[in-house]
């Protein structure tokens, strides 16, 4: 199964996500199929996200399933475009 989902990349105390598109059989930072964005939580005055929505929707269309953390993600996303 396909799933986007959180990839961590940031050091010690200091976190740092890749949203990611992966076969959910894959290690959480192993091999990915596609990075459509990233993550940051900890941030000084707010929490900074960008997704490539286009690529999350078409990912979603052929049958990916987002996590739950990524589909909050996604409408924090979608607000903050518009």
């Amino acid at each position: 199964m396909v799933k986007i989902r959180l990839q961590r990349v940031g050091g010690k105390k200091a976190p740092f996500y890749h949203i990611v598109v992966a076969d959910s059989r894959y290690p959480r930072d192993g091999r990915c199929i596609e990075e459509i964005g990233t993550f940051m939580p900890v941030e000084a005055e707010e929490r900074q996200v960008s997704i490539d929505l286009a690529r999350a929707n078409y990912w979603i269309g052929v049958g990916a399933q987002p996590t739950d953390i990524v589909s909050k993600l996604m409408k924090i996303a979608a607000k903050q475009s518009k």
